[in-house]
């Protein structure tokens, strides 16, 4: 038996620990936001929180995430990054086909939630290895910028 902490709360699970925490949060506890894109951590479309870090789940086993706190695109909107970025999607009109938006929202918010003020050589990297087939780019990088100027941004280093 393996407990996760998903979103805030405990799931007893009957699962071997190294399960990829995809298949667990899609198959296993119907969570489907999260979406299977390559397989082999390099499109971003599986992103997750572990401990507020973007993590590819589909390279990563659960029992990695063993008392460690796990947060899905379900959840991310509670926390105030998420919120924010959650809100520039929307008011950007940043999704086209939609497929990889979970996982670059995840990679977007962990980026806003530490850096009130992100230079474009920051989303660069932070967003790096979440691709967009519909080549959203320019609206991503305008939305990750307008939820960093939000006025419940956290100050630079802080």
């Amino acid at each position: 038996m393996i407990t996760l902490n998903v979103n805030g709360k405990p799931r007893n699970l009957d699962i071997a620990d190294d399960m990829p925490l995809l298949w667990t949060l899609r198959d296993v506890l119907n969570m489907t936001g999260t979406k299977f894109g390559c397989g082999a951590g390099l499109c971003g479309a599986c992103t997750i929180h572990i401990d507020g870090q973007p993590t590819r789940s589909c390279v990563t086993p659960v029992g990695v995430a063993v008392g460690k706190r796990i947060t899905t695109i379900e959840a991310i909107g509670v926390t105030p990054a998420g919120k924010r970025v959650q809100q520039a999607w929307l008011d950007l009109e940043v999704v086209q086909c939609g497929y990889c938006q979970s996982g670059q929202i995840m990679s977007a918010a962990a980026l806003v939630a530490k850096n009130a003020k992100p230079s474009d050589a920051d989303i660069d990297a932070a967003m790096s290895g979440n691709i967009c087939r519909c080549g959203t780019y320019q609206r991503i990088r305008a939305a990750i910028k307008q939820a960093a100027r939000a006025p419940s941004a956290v100050k630079a280093g802080g």
